[in-house]
């Protein structure tokens, strides 16, 4: 995984700015990036992806852009409020288990109630943490976010912010500073700028970002996409769905695929070197990510799009990169 050295970097004009950190650091970083990968997909809980539905992300999305946090809070936000969701919904089971043991009968449909009650109040949360998480420290504050909330006709306080807060820092234990896919892009463009792939950086930076906010808002689709890709068949069952779970988590993946896409469309005569880059890098095949970058690319254009926008990738994009599980 040792990192090519050149010189200069193409990315040194970029925003953000490429080239400003040692080989070392970057490598560092790099393993240091795809070990949490690796920990976090070895023990992933079966709700992972559930609360990174189209609607909830497109509001997160919307919330920060109203607030003018910037990509990488959204992001994070994003994660946070997986992350926490899904803690509650494993606390709330445990809860649910033990008053079944002690004839209390279930009280899944009280607690329940009470996310549902506090669902867009702990949402409002995640988006305030990430923004205190931010660089740019543009932080929102609860009077700008009471405000908010009582536009949409809750009548929160702020003590109930500070509650609300404090129970998503309890949940997760404090950890709240989580990797985001936009992390594994940058610095796998920092990589490639160094090992010599002489790209434009801040074009491509730009349509990274782009695709990494449609592939979260496209999420459902794309990652259907590629498994009918990976299992050769348009009705997957139940396990496959089930073993596809680590695909659409893997966050090294994502980014490779964000940036072998945004390569194709910006420079796809340099394509295929950056891919080579790629699984030098990474370890992924190039396999796996020419059928994520088809499966982007489908979705970015159109299923009925004509078939010269895929002629990089031939007719049909090669079968069985990924996973191998029929």
């Amino acid at each position: 995984m040792a990192c090519q050295v050149q010189a200069r970097s193409r990315y040194c004009d970029a925003d953000p700015i490429f080239g400003q950190v040692i080989p070392e650091v970057i490598e560092d970083k790099l393993i240091c990036l795809a070990t949490e990968n690796e920990q976090y997909l070895s023990k992933l809980p079966d709700q992972a992806g559930c609360f990174k539905e189209t609607q909830i992300v497109e509001f997160i999305f919307l919330l920060c852009e109203k607030w003018h946090l910037d990509q990488l809070a959204r992001y994070q936000a994003v994660e946070l409020f997986e992350r926490f969701m899904i803690k509650q919904v494993e606390q709330i089971s445990r809860e649910n288990v033990r008053c079944c043991e002690q004839g209390q009968g279930s009280s899944w449909s009280s607690l329940k109630d009470q996310i549902d009650d506090t669902f867009v109040l702990r949402l409002v949360s995640c988006v305030q943490l990430a923004s205190k998480l931010s660089l740019h420290y543009n932080i929102v504050n609860n009077d700008t976010a009471v405000k908010f909330l009582q536009s949409l006709k809750y009548s929160y306080t702020k003590q109930d912010l500070l509650d609300s807060e404090l129970a998503v820092l309890k949940t997760l234990h404090f950890q709240i500073s989580v990797s985001t896919p936009l992390a594994y892009v940058e610095l796998l463009l920092e990589v490639l700028g160094h090992n010599g792939c002489l790209l434009p950086a801040k074009p491509l930076y730009q349509m990274c970002v782009q695709l990494l906010d449609f592939s979260y808002l496209t999420r459902d689709s794309i990652y259907d996409t590629l498994l009918k890709i990976a299992i050769e068949n348009s009705t997957p069952s139940e396990l496959q769905v089930a073993k596809f779970l680590t695909v659409k988590e893997d966050f090294m993946l994502l980014a490779v695929g964000i940036i072998s896409t945004s390569v194709f469309i910006l420079n796809p005569e340099h394509w295929k070197q950056v891919v080579e880059h790629l699984t030098s890098i990474t370890g992924i095949t190039s396999q796996s990510i020419l059928e994520f970058s088809y499966a982007v690319l489908k979705h970015v254009i159109g299923s009925t799009a004509p078939k010269q926008h895929y002629r990089g990738f031939g007719t049909k994009a090669p079968q069985n990169g990924i996973l191998s599980f029929k």
